[in-house]
């Protein structure tokens, strides 16, 4: 086999595209297009060294997904708030890095519906659209609510999973499609059910705000993938430095071969060498 690339991993590039999702692995700053290696042998290899995603930092155990310990505990953008949006505290004056939320956390944000391994509720910036939506390995998506910080995405996710799921079932992700739903009425039903409280945070931050957006249409997505595992075995490069097989699909941030599953963002900041 021949190397085709190494560097430090992060998660695979996705773009949106006809007949199916494209998809590029990104070896510091290069990019290496992964659809042309479908039904090949490929093999990723470990070469022992983690570089943390922000500072460089040589570190033995990755945090957070590729950060070392000493970022992990200061940056903002691994604090508690950005895993629950909803416990924000920006307000008490105690963010991390109010520079950091200024830019990231107090703008734009859409609370979406999608279908990967069954209808859930999620959010992201506005701008992180249709991308969050390819990292979660989503067949259907439809954006349902506009609202002007993260700490208020987090409020309206809270009050719509207390109908709706908040997570995806990864093991289900990778055994098929997912059974398309009606998300337009998925939608409506939320709005109904959970119309006092939806009423009560609009009254809270203001109509401007907290929009719900009715006129959207769902987005139908389409991941090059061949044949699906059978049976779901994951490899851990932890333990065992290389990941080999032919390669039967890509679904979200995850690589299907005919001898396991890996789920490349995991891996962000470790040292690769891609063969094939």
């Amino acid at each position: 086999m021949i190397e085709v690339g190494r560097g430090s991993i992060s998660k695979m590039s996705a773009r949106l595209e006809t007949p199916v999702v494209q998809y590029a692995f990104r070896l510091g700053d290069v990019e290496l297009p992964v659809n042309p290696m479908l039904g090949q042998t490929v093999r990723l290899e470990y070469l022992g060294a983690i570089h943390c995603c922000h500072c460089g930092r040589k570190t033995k155990t990755s945090f957070s997904q590729g950060y070392c310990y000493p970022c992990m505990t200061k940056l903002a953008q691994c604090d508690v708030c950005i895993m629950a949006p909803e416990k924000c505290h920006y307000a008490q004056g105690t963010c991390r890095e109010p520079s950091w939320g200024e830019q990231f956390c107090m703008t734009d944000h859409v609370v979406y519906l999608a279908n990967s391994s069954g209808i859930k509720v999620g959010i992201t910036r506005a701008s992180q659209l249709p991308t969050r939506w390819l990292d979660q390995g989503a067949s259907q998506a439809l954006p349902i609510v506009r609202v002007a910080t993260r700490q208020q995405s987090g409020l309206v996710e809270d009050l719509f999973r207390s109908q709706v799921a908040d997570r995806t079932n990864w093991r289900a992700l990778l055994k098929g499609e997912a059974e398309a739903v009606d998300l337009v009425a998925v939608r409506e039903q939320l709005f109904d059910s959970c119309g006092e409280g939806f009423k009560a945070l609009q009254e809270r931050f203001g109509l401007q705000a907290i929009q719900p957006l009715t006129d959207a249409e769902p987005v139908e997505i389409r991941y090059p993938v061949e044949a699906y595992p059978s049976k779901i075995a994951s490899f851990n490069l932890d333990k065992n430095p290389v990941a080999e097989g032919t390669l039967l699909g890509i679904k979200g941030q995850y690589l299907i071969f005919d001898t396991g599953v890996i789920n490349i963002r995991k891996y962000t900041a470790y040292q690769l060498a891609v063969h094939q």
